[in-house]
């Protein structure tokens, strides 16, 4: 009867030593032949290497022995509950529950700790991100502006360059003061040496000159509605001529010291006076008498400006840096303008009269009416600015005290044109001074009167387009933000 080990591992028992026996001598023959055959002259292609059938046989022999040996031990091992015991994968799963749990506990604790952390590093995050978006929120904020600033601002209209084309001599002083006939056939001009000229504004010849003063002529206005000639000066006296009869018919008294500039209402019957007494004074034309005395100002009244209107009525600019709004009927002030940080010394009104400009050494300053608002600044001088003037075309024109003209586009405020005015044959560069300047009444012709003693007239180059002299002009972004 055959050992029943045998038949369930398909080995016979009777060539079980014989079988071993081989094994032991072909390892032994292997080991030799791989250990000399380099010196018996056997090469590797002929040694015997055991087939398929063979290394089964050693598998069954190794699990025979085994078996034999060491069955009692795996009987034990194979029990659970034995301390040497191989755990299965079953077991384990069944014996460390809470193995299990503590891992999950650890598991789930390490997650709320990464989930922790992710949550301060979020908030860390947004934080930082709010105080990088605090910074640059502002900046986008102006960029934007700045940008529609930019969008919105109009490109100036182009203006032909101005020349000069006349220089007239025959005054022994400087020019203080200028004005021009409504029939534009002719203009007077104020000196300091106290002659009241009248020139041909065609030939640029002398008509007439005109004798009272003592001193120099500071302001003239010529009445649109009446024959009269209105002049004031440094001796004090504001005087009345009769163009007919070429002399003097009134005088108004009142002023305390020189006075400096002069200006006639549109419409009514009345001539406004400033000067070094700090005051500007509200004249009746036809009866002489001092209607309002407009205190207010604690500098010298050195400009004036009346226009039509319900309210504000009439400007003054004053060496004190402020502007003054007044009521002429009332004889009160509607509003001080305090922008200046510089004496004014010039204003001119927009030919509309919907605004006015200001002139000091700091920049000239533009204004809408009747609200007193500020528009915007026009800077580009370096010396003080003595007079305006506007004409039709919105052409703006600024002259200052070294002897430069500025040419600016009213609109958008762009300086289109820089002109050093010449001195005559005899003067030196100082005495290029531009005391007064007008228009006449086409707007076509620009009048100056300067401290080399001579009456310069300036007119558009004919000959000038927009192909020849384009303009020249960027965007200024800033330049509205100030004051």
């Amino acid at each position: 009867m055959s050992d029943p080990i045998d038949e369930q591992n398909g080995v016979d028992h009777h060539d079980d030593g014989q079988a071993e026996f081989n094994d032991l001598l072909d390892y032994s023959r292997n080991i030799t032949k791989t250990l000399f055959g380099k010196q018996l002259l056997i090469y590797p292609g002929s040694l015997n290497i055991p087939d398929d059938r063979t290394m089964r046989r050693r598998d069954a022999l190794k699990r025979i022995k085994t078996r034999d040996q060491y069955g009692n031990l795996m009987e034990e091992l194979v029990k659970p509950d034995h301390p040497l015991a191989r755990p299965r994968p079953n077991v384990q799963l069944e014996m460390a529950p809470k193995e299990n749990i503590d891992a999950n506990a650890k598991e789930s604790a390490a997650q709320k700790q990464s989930q922790d952390k992710t949550v301060a590093l979020t908030k860390k995050i947004e934080s930082a991100a709010n105080s990088v978006r605090s910074l640059i929120l502002p900046w986008m904020n102006s960029i934007d502006k700045k940008s529609s600033a930019m969008d919105e601002m109009i490109k100036p209209e182009w203006h032909p360059p101005w020349k000069l084309y006349r220089m007239i001599s025959g005054h022994n002083g400087w020019v203080h003061s200028l004005a021009v006939d409504p029939s534009n056939m002719w203009f007077a001009s104020g000196c300091r040496d106290g002659l009241i000229k009248i020139w041909d504004i065609a030939s640029g010849r002398l008509r007439i000159t005109l004798t009272g003063h003592i001193s120099g002529v500071r302001g003239l206005a010529v009445s649109d509605r009446h024959p009269y000639l209105f002049s004031c000066g440094d001796d004090k006296m504001v005087k009345c001529w009769d163009l007919e009869q070429n002399q003097v018919v009134r005088h108004y008294h009142g002023h305390l010291s020189g006075v400096y500039c002069l200006a006639m209402h549109p419409t009514e019957n009345i001539i406004v006076t400033g000067g070094r007494d700090s005051v500007a004074r509200v004249w009746d034309m036809r009866s002489k008498e001092q209607i309002h005395c407009l205190t207010g100002h604690t500098g010298t009244v050195g400009a004036l400006q009346c226009m039509d209107g319900n309210s504000s009525q009439l400007i003054t600019g004053s060496y004190d840096t402020t502007i003054r709004l007044w009521d002429i009927k009332m004889g009160k002030t509607m509003n001080t303008l305090t922008n200046h940080k510089k004496s004014v010394r010039a204003l001119a009104l927009k030919h509309d009269k919907s605004a006015f400009v200001s002139g000091a050494f700091d920049n000239l300053k533009q204004w809408t009416l009747p609200d007193a608002k500020f528009v915007q600044n026009l800077s580009g001088h370096n010396s003080i600015i003595n007079c305006l003037a506007t004409n039709q075309q919105n052409v703006l024109v600024s002259g200052a005290d070294d002897g430069t003209l500025f040419f600016w586009d009213w609109r958008t405020g762009h300086n289109f044109q820089k002109f050093a005015s010449p001195v005559q044959q005899g003067s030196i560069e100082s005495e290029a001074s531009v005391l007064a300047m007008t228009f006449d009444r086409s707007g076509a012709r620009l009048i100056t009167g300067q401290s080399d003693k001579t009456i310069k007239m300036y007119r558009e180059d004919p000959n000038a387009s927009e192909e020849t002299h384009p303009i020249d002009w960027k965007p200024d972004i800033t330049r509205r933000d100030r004051f």
